[in-house]
């Protein structure tokens, strides 16, 4: 299955194929980054499963590595899918969830409606 390009409540947005090589570290996210400026979109969604266990395991520092990357392209990252089972393991994770989640750059959502939702909303725009 292919990346996507669709409009997501007026949004362009690249929905990552959740068949695609594991996103290990900020390398590996330069492609998505590249991909999503070539097509103009403003997010980026990777499904969680594309992401490799050292992304949720925060003292390695890849998920920093990552998110700064994206915040310095100015594309937002939406993590779709479920992570509880990192999140119920670690309260540092719990803590960084529940931050992005109110902010602007980086959201982790269950599943596409709810970020279908949060776009909707139009509270995510980034100056």
């Amino acid at each position: 299955m292919p990346d996507t390009f669709p409009q997501i409540s007026g949004t362009p947005v690249l929905v990552c194929a959740p068949d695609g090589a594991p996103l290990r570290d900020e390398y590996d996210v330069t492609d998505v980054i590249g991909e999503g400026h070539r097509h103009g979109v403003a997010w980026a969604v990777v499904p969680a499963g594309r992401r490799t266990d050292d992304f949720f395991h925060l003292r390695t520092r890849v998920a920093g590595g990552i998110i700064q990357k994206f915040v310095n392209y100015r594309l937002g990252l939406a993590v779709v899918g479920d992570i509880s089972r990192h999140t119920d393991a670690s309260a540092a994770l719990q803590d960084l969830v529940r931050e992005s989640n109110r902010g602007t750059q980086l959201w982790f959502l269950s599943h596409i409606d709810a970020l279908r939702r949060r776009l909707a909303e139009g509270s995510y725009e980034r100056k």
